[in-house]
């Protein structure tokens, strides 16, 4: 078991996601994008500075955040970009030591598929997807974000079942079900048996409905994300992966909402970090 994080929200450059998980004492780091770039997009030459920063540092990549079937990329999209985002992911996690490559399952399009075809397409885009990883022995974790395999937890494991691979399980995200109205415990009950990795994020929710889905990021433990419960529910599982922080609260890369203030972002961070740990030392 050990403790990761979602590192451009730290800073958006690798020196300071690396001086951030040095101040947090954390032997392992998610890369989702540096200097505003994906990490399976970066050039050659930018990757293999940041890998050697990294190694360096005594750091090890938990993680690929990838795009793969996100919420950028609905079902009409060209499956090739996917195809070609995970060519290019492979040996980049191969030269890390890095098995996970996060994925989403692709949000339906405008105007929409039909709930079958939507279904039809996903399962045999991820098939696909699935069978690229399995050859290069990398996982790609579906995360219960956006897609046709978000909406419910019978769809998240009719898509596993249907793919039926050891090379896709599961993130599970414990702020997500907040803003998409699903219950988070009830959720994660459902799929425990399929989650290889977590996302720690928390949420509040606002009845006058201001905020982004009526709710508004928090510390974990804080909101209604059952991170304790979940966390404590991992452990007497027996669980060993890997647990990585996702804080919204001062950026959120995938709204491009940046940080007003750097350091600002960097200390709330350190003190999400901090304050995750705690919570995994009370129920450990």
């Amino acid at each position: 078991m050990f403790l990761s994080g979602i590192a451009d929200e730290a800073g958006r450059d690798i020196a300071t996601q690396i001086r951030a998980h040095q101040e947090l004492d954390w032997k392992h780091i998610e890369l989702r994008t540096i200097g505003g770039t994906c990490i399976t997009d970066v050039a050659d030459v930018t990757f293999d500075g940041i890998a050697q920063r990294l190694s360096e540092a005594g750091i090890s990549v938990s993680c690929f955040a990838s795009q793969l079937a996100n919420w950028a990329r609905p079902i009409n999209t060209d499956v090739d970009i996917d195809l070609a985002e995970l060519r290019r992911a492979i040996p980049r996690m191969q030269q890390m030591g890095t098995r996970f490559i996060r994925c989403m399952s692709y949000p339906n399009s405008n105007p929409p598929l039909g709930e079958e075809e939507w279904r039809k397409q996903v399962i045999e885009r991820m098939q696909t997807l699935t069978d690229l990883a399995a050859s290069a022995d990398v996982v790609l974790v579906h995360e219960n974000c956006h897609g046709w395999a978000s909406q419910s937890a019978e769809q998240t494991i009719e898509l596993l079942d249907q793919v039926d691979s050891p090379h896709l399980k599961l993130v599970f995200d414990t702020g997500n079900p907040i803003c998409s109205g699903q219950d988070v415990w009830e959720l994660y009950r459902a799929l425990r048996d399929h989650i290889v990795y977590v996302h720690i994020k928390d949420y509040r929710r606002h009845a006058d409905g201001d905020s982004e889905n009526g709710v508004t990021a928090c510390f974990p433990g804080e909101g209604l994300g059952y991170v304790a419960e979940i966390t404590r529910d991992l452990i007497e599982s027996r669980y060993t992966g890997g647990f990585s922080i996702e804080p919204h609260i001062e950026s959120v890369i995938h709204l491009d909402k940046q940080a007003s203030d750097p350091q600002v972002a960097y200390e709330t961070y350190i003190q999400y970090g901090q304050r995750f740990a705690e919570i995994l030392q009370a129920v450990h």
